[in-house]
């Protein structure tokens, strides 16, 4: 870590910044990178899927979300990183800003950020554009491997889809967002791991779409350079460094109408995620059965079963890097260790959320809780107290222009009549699913994105928890989608009968409990 904190301290005195920014995500922006492209990671050594970092002269800060704030503090090295854990309602740029002054310069690389992100932050400090990122030397290359999806996976053709786009012969639109390229031209790679998106931008025109793959983003510079439209892009998606190559024929559009299309499934797809749920229960199932009969065991055994499950029954990679976690661990909410240190012994209570890619690419995502022998009452009583807030939440009444946000709201009511000493919910109630695990529209948290409406066909997650780092944590997530007015499930992995505490239970929560049953 020496070593590299000198390489960018050497990199900030030569562009004559104060401060940097290191980020977590690469020139695409996508929310889940790979390690060795994440220059936060090589930067800190902090394995989270998401945060990012600052550098200046003297100090490293490390800002974190709720689902990180133990692992943070567990992986970093504190004599040299500060942990800046934000609380619900606090945002990282927020908090960033307040730590640089005025005066100072701060340094951002121009391929790893939004436009958006770019445009708030110079309202508040002076920054410098860099387009080379020092810690990229760290990248390995890896060939792709990409597959075209059948009309019967998708619902329609990459034509039928582009044919719906309303554009006009001076107009253009610009997409940098792998996930609605992919879904665009119905193409699928899974080279690299959690991941089915190819890396990929594209253009659509009035009467086509062009593709411009990884290895040929030097054409799209000279294309993109060179055309004579207005150019409609979506500042949140697309990197500074590619927003400065249009200049004055950029537009901003609020909403792309590609990431509109594909929040909403077809009924292919609905029908495609049905089956690749059906498989995802089975190989948990086989799973808990391994935990159930099997003796000194351990998080990263149970991982290694959980991926082989998956591949039994079809599925062509794992949608992220599943969490097997026991007693203290479960409390980290997006742990990822799967220790070979860890063992399960009777009484331990092992949280496992996973999913995985089948042959649509969509990725199937499901938590649920185990124990090992015979549960403590505490642990039964926390378990209920999730269960009881998951039923609640799916069996919402669906009115006209129900949000996430209203749903996510009313769990947090929910916990705050249900307190459990020292446990608490820091994170939103769920997402949006589809190419990425995690995809907006829908959303259920309290961001603005939550409050669009929900729409027939989205898919998302109900995923209530409760944490206590002395202790455990619960987690339960269905995967559901919106269907003629009713929130439906597409898991059906049965409950543990005996984590429930039934006189915790009313009577309408017993008969909502039949729909999946306990086991």
């Amino acid at each position: 870590m020496n070593e590299i904190l000198a390489i960018l301290r050497n990199f900030m005195v030569e562009e004559k910044v104060d401060y940097l920014l290191v980020n977590s995500t690469n020139k695409f922006l996508v929310e889940y990178n790979t390690l060795p492209e994440n220059s936060r990671y090589h930067l800190t050594g902090f394995t989270g899927s998401t945060g990012d970092a600052l550098v200046s002269a003297d100090k490293v800060y490390l800002f974190v979300d709720g689902r990180y704030h133990i692992q943070a503090d567990l992986e970093v090295d504190k004599n040299v990183v500060d942990v800046v854990k934000l609380q619900t309602g606090q945002t990282f740029l927020e908090e960033l800003l307040k730590k640089i002054p005025q005066d100072a310069t701060l340094g951002i690389f121009s391929q790893k950020i939004s436009q958006a992100n770019v445009e708030f932050i110079q309202k508040h400090v002076k920054i410098k554009l860099l387009k080379d990122d020092p810690l990229d030397i760290f990248q390995a290359g890896k060939n792709s491997d990409i597959v075209s999806l059948d009309k019967s996976l998708t619902g329609l053709t990459s034509e039928e889809k582009i044919a719906k786009i309303p554009i006009n012969d001076d107009e253009a639109i610009l997409l940098t967002n792998l996930e609605e390229v992919s879904y665009l031209f119905n193409l699928r790679d899974y080279s690299m791991p959690f991941s089915s998106k190819i890396k990929a931008k594209a253009v659509i025109l009035k009467d086509k779409a062009i593709l411009f793959e990884e290895d040929r983003l030097d054409k799209f510079e000279e294309f993109i350079k060179t055309l004579d439209k207005k150019i409609f892009v979506d500042k949140i998606s697309i990197n500074a460094y590619d927003y400065a190559l249009l200049g004055s024929r950029a537009v901003e559009m609020k909403n792309s109408p590609v990431k509109l299309m594909k929040s909403v499934k077809t009924d292919a797809e609905i029908s495609h995620y049905i089956d690749a749920f059906k498989r995802t229960d089975k190989a948990l199932l086989a799973v808990r059965e391994y935990i159930e009969t099997k003796d000194n065991i351990s998080e990263f055994d149970v991982a290694r079963k959980l991926e082989e499950e998956f591949i039994k029954n079809g599925a062509l990679g794992l949608s992220f890097n599943s969490i097997v976690a026991k007693d203290k661990n479960s409390a980290l909410a997006h742990y990822s260790k799967s220790s070979q240190d860890e063992i399960i012994k009777d009484g331990s209570l092992v949280l496992i959320d996973c999913g995985a890619y089948f042959e649509g690419g969509l990725a199937t995502d499901i938590t649920r809780v185990f124990v090992k022998g015979m549960p403590s009452d505490l642990q039964k009583k926390v378990y209920t107290t999730v269960l009881k807030a998951f039923l609640h939440a799916y069996n919402t009444e669906v009115k006209k222009g129900l949000a996430g946000y209203d749903i996510d709201s009313a769990a947090r009511v929910f916990f705050d009549e249900n307190k459990i000493e020292g446990f608490v919910f820091n994170h939103g109630l769920g997402h949006g699913i589809g190419i990425s695990v995690h995809e907006a529209p829908p959303n259920l948290g309290k961001g603005e994105v939550a409050k669009n409406p929900l729409e027939n066909n989205m898919c998302f997650t109900i995923e209530p928890g409760l944490y206590n780092e002395a202790h455990f944590g619960v987690r339960l997530e269905n995967s559901c989608y919106l269907k003629n007015g009713k929130i439906e499930s597409f898991v059906h992995m049965p409950y543990e009968k005996k984590l429930v505490d039934y006189s915790l239970l009313t009577n309408i929560e017993k008969e909502w409990l039949e729909e999946f049953g306990v086991i």
